[in-house]
C-alpha cells in the first residue's frame, strides 16, 4: 500500500503470498500503481507519487481481508477518486463503521450496505486533520486514520486506549515519513502524522515473518510428545508477541534468539520444545498483542493442566467469525470443557495428550479456527476434522507443507 503511493519504484522480498496480500496487490494496481511479481515472494511496485490514485474501472475485491479493506479505505480517502469496495460473505458481514466514522469526520464520503457493511463506495478528496480517540483498541482503525492523514491538511492525531500493533508507524518511517509517538503511563500512545509528506520508494524492503503464522508451528511443537521446532525470521515486536509471553507463563519451553532485521523491525528465531503446560489467567493487557493468536492459545489451554481464563477479548466477536463462539464450539466438539464469557472464555484443560478429539469442527469461514483445529488434531487422542479449509490460503498458503514438515498427518478429501 505504501509503495503504491510513494515516489519511485520499490522492491520487496519475503512477501507472504496469501490471498489477502494478493488481493491488496490487485487493488493498488487497479488504482494506478505498477505491480509486478518478479519471483517467489519478490515484487516490484511503481508508486503513483504526487499525482495520486486514479478511479478504478472495477470493484476493489478484498476477499476475506478486513485489514486490507479497512486500511485501503483510509489510503483511498485522501485521493480524488471513487472506488467500490467488496469482499466475500464473511468480510461482507463485518462492521466497517468503526473505520468510516472517523474517515467521514476527515471529509471522506462513504456509502455502505445496510448496517455499515460491504459493499461500500468510498469517494476521497480534500481532507482535514482530526484528533480521534478510538472507542476500541484497534490497529486497523488507527492505521486507516493515519493513512488518510498523509494527504490531510494539518496534523492528524490518534489517541489509543491501549497500545496496538505499530507496523504502520514503523513502515511509514521506512518510507521517509515523520511520525510522532508520545508514550503515556496509563493509556496507549498518542500517534500523529502531518499531512502533505512525500513517501520515497524503498529498494530491497524485506518483510519479517508473521508471528500469527509462526504461532501454529510453535503450538504444535509445545503440545507434541517429544522433539522441538524452530521458526526463523519472525517479527519481534512488543505489540505482536503476547502469545510467546503467555505460552511462557503456561510453562512452555521456549527460547528466543536474535535473527536480524527487516525494514524497521527486529526479527528472532523461536525454538519450541514439547512441554507440560499449566492453566493460567491471561493478563488482559496481553490480549491486544495476541488477539489473532487466541484461537491457537485456546488449543494450548486444552492441553494444559487446570483452567485457563481469557477476558478482555470482546474484539473476537467481530473477526472473520464470532471467534469466541467458534473457539468454544471447536473445543466442545472435541471433548474439552469450556465456558463462554461475554469477552472471552474459560477452558478446563485435559493435560498433555488428554484431549479426546474425534470432533467435526465448523470453521465458519475463519482461517484461524480451521488451522487451530488441525493443530489440535496433531496431538489429540483421535483425529480432528474440519469442514472447510479453503480459507486457509487467505493468510497462510504454506500451512499444510509446514504441518507435514513437523510430522502431522493431514488428509484432505480426495487424497
Amino acid at each position: 500500500m505504501l509503495a503504491a503511493v510513494a515516489n519511485g519504484e520499490s522492491t520487496v522480498t519475503g512477501l507472504l503470498e496469501g490471498e489477502d496480500v494478493l488481493n491488496t496487490a490487485k487493488a493498488v494496481k487497479a488504482l494506478g500503481a505498477g505491480v509486478e511479481r518478479t519471483g517467489q515472494g519478490a515484487w516490484t511496485i511503481l508508486g503513483v507519487g504526487a499525482k495520486g490514485f486514479t478511479s478504478p474501472t472495477t470493484d476493489l475485491d478484498f476477499g476475506n481481508s478486513g485489514t486490507g479493506a479497512r486500511l485501503m479505505m483510509g489510503l483511498v480517502g485522501g485521493h480524488d477518486v471513487t472506488a467500490r469496495f467488496v469482499g466475500d460473505g464473511s468480510l461482507s458481514s463485518r462492521p466497517m463503521e468503526r473505520v468510516l466514522k472517523p474517515l467521514r469526520e476527515m471529509g471522506v464520503i462513504a456509502d455502505t450496505a445496510t448496517g455499515g457493511r460491504l459493499p461500500a463506495v468510498i469517494k476521497g478528496g480534500k481532507l482535514k486533520a482530526i484528533r480521534y480517540s478510538p472507542p476500541e483498541a484497534s490497529a486497523q482503525v488507527k492505521s486507516a486514520i493515519m493513512l488518510a492523514g498523509l494527504r490531510a491538511e494539518g496534523v492528524t492525531v490518534v489517541e489509543e486506549k491501549e497500545a496496538t500493533r505499530d507496523h504502520t508507524e514503523r513502515m511509514l518511517r521506512a518510507f521517509g515519513v515523520a511520525v510522532g509517538v508520545e508514550e503515556r503511563a496509563i493509556h496507549g500512545p498518542v500517534v500523529s502524522v502531518r499531512g502533505g509528506q512525500a513517501l520515497n520508494a524503498i529498494k530491497g524492503a524485506k518483510v519479517a515473518g508473521d508471528p500469527s503464522s509462526a504461532a501454529f508451528a510453535i503450538a504444535m511443537a509445545l503440545i507434541a510428545d517429544e522433539g522441538e521446532a524452530s521458526a526463523t525470521g519472525m517479527l519481534d515486536n512488543r505489540t505482536r508477541t503476547g502469545f510467546i509471553d503467555a505460552a511462557k507463563e503456561m510453562g512452555a519451553s521456549l527460547r528466543v534468539e536474535a535473527d536480524g532485521q527487516a525494514t524497521g523491525e527486529e526479527t528472532v528465531r523461536v525454538i519450541a520444545a514439547a512441554s507440560r503446560l499449566k492453566g493460567i489467567t491471561l493478563d488482559p493487557a496481553l490480549v491486544p498483542s495476541m488477539i489473532d493468536e487466541l484461537p491457537i492459545f485456546a488449543v494450548l489451554a486444552a492441553f494444559a493442566e487446570g483452567k485457563t481464563k481469557v477476558t478482555g477479548a470482546a474484539e473476537l466477536r467481530v473477526k472473520e467469525s464470532d471467534r469466541i463462539k467458534a473457539i468454544c464450539a471447536m473445543l466442545t466438539v472435541n471433548g474439552v470443557a469450556v465456558e463462554e464469557l461475554p469477552d472471552g472464555f474459560i477452558v478446563t484443560g485435559r493435560g498433555a495428550r488428554g484431549v479426546p478429539g474425534a470432533g467435526l469442527v465448523e470453521a465458519r469461514h475463519d482461517h484461524r479456527i480451521a488451522m487451530s483445529a488441525l493443530v489440535m488434531g496433531s496431538a489429540a487422542k483421535d483425529s480432528v476434522t474440519v469442514d472447510d479449509i479453503a480459507m486457509i490460503a487467505t493468510s497462510y498458503p504454506e500451512f499444510f507443507d509446514h504441518m507435514a514438515t513437523l510430522g502431522a498427518n493431514v488428509v484432505q478429501d480426495g487424497q
